[in-house]
């Protein structure tokens, strides 16, 4: 005998190092969700820079809107444990569009920051998985038997 002790069983290690990515993710929920909250505060009031990007890119003000409104339900979803894995899912397609409109319509430098939004909307979505399926099992009308198999 060596003297060592024998390694840790690899759940033992893992616990630990869930709470900490869980826990940076909620914070990257927060941040993601206030950049969120301000873009589309700025669409939605019809700001100046946001009015002039879509007249760029030839979109109206009804295309602005709506984006705006997309992007403020997102913001407030992400905030809602619930809800967060959802709203991620479905920011993967905003942002991802974010990208593309900004490398072929406006300004190809700048279609990096939607596109690492995307990587860590997929992270938060991953994430929350367990509670995505409680979710879409309480839409099915299985809540109970969801929270009675926890």
């Amino acid at each position: 005998m060596s003297g060592t002790a024998a390694p840790a069983s690899p759940n033992a290690l893992s616990a630990p190092r869930r709470r900490v990515r869980s826990a940076a993710l909620t914070g990257a929920r927060v941040v993601l969700a206030l950049f969120l909250g301000f873009s589309a505060v700025a669409k939605l009031i019809g700001h100046a820079s946001a009015v002039e990007s879509f007249d760029r890119m030839g979109w109206g003000s009804g295309a602005m809107y709506a984006i705006g409104a997309l992007e403020l339900a997102g913001a407030l979803a992400l905030l809602i444990p619930l809800l967060a894995g959802v709203a991620a899912i479905a920011l993967v397609g905003l942002l991802a569009g974010a990208s593309v409109v900004q490398l072929t319509l406006l300004d190809p430098p700048n279609a990096v920051m939607p596109a690492l939004l995307v990587v860590v909307v997929v992270l938060i979505a991953r994430d929350r998985r367990e509670r995505t399926r409680e979710l879409f099992a309480l839409l099915r009308g299985q809540g109970r038997a969801v929270r009675a198999g926890q």
